[in-house]
């Protein structure tokens, strides 16, 4: 028997007040796979993977995690599950950069006890793949935004689960940090067999790394499917209303968007 699908979203709405933020989505996601969600700003990307994090929960509708409705789980459970990283994280002014990262490790260790060696090893680990041991003991207030940035996404490598979910988790990073994060987002997908749900705004880095891309416009599902059938002109034009063309790129060999810069 096949194991169930990593979320079934079976006709979700949410609205804060006043109009839907997200208006009947319908979406089945396998796990294993590298999955963009991309869209104009405002379309709800943001609220839909608070929905899948169950930070936040649907108005109407209903969402399953591995073949359980998500608000089954508990908060605990689900952190070992589920790993976030968000667009803006609150480091405070206390906190080693060591201590951020452990913070990914409190989900695996039992109340009123202390980290164990494994729990040492999975946040030295998570600091070498993003390569910043050598802020290890300086505080995060004396970070820049993105340094703060790559701190976030290895506390969230510390947390060892099978999903990562990223908000526009490059946003504040230059391009060298930006491709060492989605290439080693691609990483675990195909070699460790986990999955990546990211909010991305960059179609070009959408295209090039996402095996799926989920299409979001005022509040609803336009389009869902791998990327190089979904990563179309046609389609880019439906959901942003711009013109583009999409090629391959011989140089990383990947679809790659040119946008016209006039009306």
């Amino acid at each position: 028997m096949s194991s169930p699908d990593l979320f079934r979203i079976e006709g979700v709405s949410f609205t804060y007040t006043g109009p839907l933020v997200l208006d009947d989505i319908n979406l089945v996601l396998p796990s294993g796979k590298f999955y963009g969600i991309v869209g104009p700003n405002g379309c709800g990307k943001t609220t839909f993977l608070d929905l899948l994090t169950g930070c936040k929960k649907p108005c109407t509708g209903t969402i399953k995690f591995r073949g359980k409705p998500l608000s089954s789980y508990d908060k605990r459970d689900l952190a070992r599950r589920l790993a976030l990283v968000p667009q803006e994280f609150d480091t405070g002014f206390g906190f080693t950069v060591e201590e951020i990262v452990l913070m990914g490790r409190h989900p695996h260790i039992d109340r009123f006890s202390s980290p164990a060696e494994k729990d040492w090893q999975a946040v030295d680990q998570a600091m070498a793949a993003i390569g910043i041991e050598e802020l290890r003991d300086r505080y995060t207030n004396t970070l820049s935004g993105g340094q703060k940035q790559r701190v976030v996404v290895a506390r969230a490598l510390a947390q060892d689960t099978q999903v990562l979910l990223f908000d526009e988790a490059t946003s504040s990073l230059d391009i060298k940090y930006t491709l060492q994060i989605f290439n080693l987002a691609r990483n675990i997908v195909y070699n460790e067999g986990k999955t990546v749900i990211a909010v991305i705004h960059n179609l070009n880095l959408a295209a090039a790394y996402c095996d799926s891309l989920i299409f979001m416009k005022d509040g609803r599902l336009q389009q869902y499917g791998p990327t190089p059938e979904t990563m179309t002109a046609a389609i880019i034009a439906e959901v942003f209303d711009v013109q583009a063309q999409v090629s391959i790129d011989t140089y990383n060999q990947a679809h790659q968007i040119s946008f016209q810069y006039f009306e």
